[in-house]
């Protein structure tokens, strides 16, 4: 069991309302799930977005709130709705109006991990599936609207940076043949999660960077964007997906050599991206 759903470090002084966010990079497995689970250590971990509470670790630092999850991605998937159950996973739910994600076993409660692999050698009991949903599920997305509320009470809005990584070959067909892969994909669910004005100001804050920079192909975003993203009342959600070659070995799942560099780059990201949410009297002085 772990000991806790969630970490949130918060700012000394709240300036921004800027929310980050990691809910798959948590990595505390519970032993009574490996002990289920027909994988080695590094293939359960493959789901993993390994590293991303490290590399946004400095989110405080810049006056914003940052959450991360504690339970793996193979356990819990947070980035689920708490209803996407899997019938070919779980005892006693019957098969609903075709889901993709549930098709291809990535419910609430994973069936697999990357390439497939089935986690598990049989069915799990709806008893143990909604236990997990109470103890990890719900916490952090109550902590997690908490924030943002927190942001509409003391700023006027909520901008949520929702952070993720994805591997480098999912990028492999994205852009025209021969172009230059992206770095980053930005999700906003095709317009519908955040106002483009601030879509393009995370865009430009990661280009300036130095960054290549695509939009919701081939990640649109999933349910935290599709439940928090709502623009017309000043609640915005993007989805940030960064390409784990940048900074980690995924064959090893080990920090690469450029991982201090990548991390010192991507500190002045949240800085520009943090500013985007300060009250409109210090942008001008910020300006």
């Amino acid at each position: 069991m772990l000991k806790s759903a969630y970490h949130l470090a918060r700012p000394a002084t709240r300036t921004t309302s800027v929310v980050f966010a990691s809910p798959h990079s948590g990595r505390d497995y519970p032993r009574d799930f490996l002990r289920q689970a027909v994988l080695n250590a590094s293939q359960i971990r493959s789901s993993e977005d390994a590293f991303v509470d490290l590399l946004f670790e400095n989110v405080p630092n810049h006056g914003a709130p940052f959450l991360t999850a504690n339970a793996p991605r193979a356990f819990l998937d947070l980035n689920r709705g708490p209803d996407e159950l899997d019938s070919a996973l779980i005892e006693g739910v019957r098969r609903t109006a075709h889901n993709p994600r549930i098709a291809s076993g990535l419910g609430v409660i994973p069936r697999v991990v990357s390439n497939g692999r089935q986690i598990y050698r049989g069915k799990l009991p709806l008893a143990q599936v909604h236990d997990r949903i109470a103890r990890y599920w719900r916490p952090y997305h109550d902590q997690l609207q908490t924030l943002l509320d927190e942001s509409m009470n003391e700023f006027g809005e909520a901008i949520l940076i929702d952070c993720h990584s994805m591997p480098h070959e999912a990028l492999e067909n994205v852009g025209p043949p021969g172009s230059a892969r992206p770095h980053i994909v930005l999700g906003d669910r095709f317009g519908s999660a955040a106002a483009s004005a601030i879509v393009e100001r995370v865009e430009a804050a990661f280009a300036a960077a130095g960054f290549r920079v695509a939009r919701n192909m081939p990640f649109a975003g999933a349910f935290i964007t599709q439940h928090y993203g709502r623009p017309s009342r000043h609640q915005h959600a993007i989805q940030v997906e960064i390409d784990r070659a940048l900074y980690m070995d995924e064959r090893t799942l080990e920090p690469n050599m450029n991982f201090n560099g990548f991390k010192a780059q991507l500190n002045a990201v949240i800085a520009e991206i943090a500013e985007i949410g300060l009250p409109e009297d210090q942008k001008l002085a910020a300006e």
